[in-house]
């Protein structure tokens, strides 16, 4: 029995026939401890090729380990170009379960708070402008970009189509057409040449959007608790996954606040300036001074409040740097009603009170020097009664990658795409 076992290559597909028995002492390298398998018969079901590509030991061995004491480990290409072999390993196997987690997590509990689900369609008539623009989205904007940058163009029959980077427009139609509230979970493509390690070209969107009665607070507070009711989830449901991870990629337990810290864009500047960073009152964030600003919010000491917390709320963004659709704050026409939520340091949604009123969007549109041609489509949804909104898009990888504390969005896409990447 010994040599046949020998003859069976690796990670091939066998059916094991035996007797499961106690042991009297635990067995320490193996996830069942208490018991062992006395085999009996074995079926090769599927036998797999001699040479792997690669090892799933040298696969889940940590980097430090293996600098350390000289061993192998493999490389991200090699883990991307063979995913299906890196999947197999603990370490994916358990970021990929509590992904799953997060999907479960955030449909529940907007279900549980009132929320619809919603379809939105992903082939479009027109172009959208990319986050960085600044004109519209910062979860992917809503109108045509000139010459088409940004954007993935599709063949449509005998015309041109393109792959929507948000379900804004469609989100905001539902709620005019008195839905309230919604949500949706789908891809989101982005035509970014964008090689870092938290951009990709195509990802999955949770979106938010919901109507108010008083302040758009409301909705603020609404997707603060959504995602502090997921990360307690995922803390009780999921030690499991986490403990594999970490065994692999070690990482601080992720801290988070109830009611979650909420700081106002000057306070934040106030933390920078006092650290040496000099900006302007109307400067907008460079992503250094997003992560500084997350270290300075964790840190015990060194202000006269203590926060020490991952996740936390920067409201009240300057008005100049937000899209033209966002709502002006009325008590300070230089702020908007806008804000980003982050973890570690890092933005993980961008949100904002949208203005309902055709004829306000209309005036920042030529504010922003917008032909109203190409959004009118858009502003024609206000015209027959909108209740005041706000909402925001979330990044699924990015969030994955954040609660575990992993440091390449690649390895929380299950088949990563980015501009140098379109296999496997």
């Amino acid at each position: 029995m010994a040599l046949m076992l020998e003859s069976i290559n690796k990670e091939s597909i066998v059916d094991i026939e035996g007797v499961v028995r106690k042991v009297n002492q635990k067995i320490g390298s193996c996830t069942q401890q208490d018991v062992e398998l006395h085999v009996q018969k074995i079926y090769v079901i599927s036998l797999a090729e001699p040479r792997l590509p690669l090892q799933l030991d040298d696969a889940v061995r940590p980097e430090v380990e293996g600098e350390e004491e000289g061993r192998a480990t493999v490389n991200q290409d090699t883990r991307l170009d063979n995913r299906v072999i890196d999947l197999r390993t603990s370490t994916s196997q358990a970021v990929f379960r509590l992904q799953s987690g997060i999907c479960h997590l955030f449909r529940e509990t907007l279900i549980n708070k009132g929320f619809v689900e919603i379809q939105t369609p992903k082939i479009i008539s027109v172009k959208y402008l990319n986050q960085k623009c600044k004109l519209f989205l910062p979860e992917g904007c809503i109108a045509a970009s000139e010459g088409g940058a940004n954007v993935f163009t599709v063949s449509y029959f005998k015309n041109n189509a393109y792959l929507a980077q948000s379900p804004q427009l469609y989100k905001q139609m539902c709620i005019c057409a008195d839905f309230e509230k919604v949500f949706c979970i789908g891809p989101v493509f982005r035509a970014e040449d964008s090689n870092t390690h938290r951009h990709l070209t195509e990802f999955v969107g949770l979106d938010i959007e919901m109507a108010f009665s008083y302040h758009y607070h409301e909705v603020v507070e609404e997707i603060a608790d959504t995602l502090v009711q997921i990360f307690k989830g995922l803390q009780k449901r999921f030690q499991t996954e986490i403990q594999m991870v970490n065994k692999q990629f070690p990482c601080e337990p992720f801290k988070f606040l109830e009611p979650t810290l909420r700081l106002e864009y000057c306070e934040a500047l106030a933390m920078l300036r006092e650290a040496g960073i000099e900006m302007g009152d109307e400067e907008d964030l460079s992503t250094p001074n997003e992560k500084l600003l997350g270290r300075l919010v964790k840190e015990k000491t060194g202000f006269a409040q203590t926060y020490d917390t991952d996740f936390y709320i920067l409201d009240k963004y300057p008005l100049a740097v937000r899209p033209f659709y966002t709502m002006p704050d009325p008590r300070n026409l230089k702020q908007s009603n806008s804000y980003d939520m982050f973890m570690r340091g890092e933005e993980i949604l961008s949100g904002a009170q949208r203005i309902h009123d055709p004829q306000l969007l209309t005036e920042r549109a030529l504010h922003h020097g917008i032909d109203l041609e190409k959004i009118k489509a858009y502003i024609d949804s206000f015209r027959f009664g909108a209740p005041p909104h706000a909402g925001g898009g979330i990044g699924l990888e990015r969030v994955t990658m954040l609660f575990l504390g992993l440091h390449n969005v690649r390895q929380t896409s299950m088949f990563p795409r980015d501009p140098k990447r379109l296999t496997p």
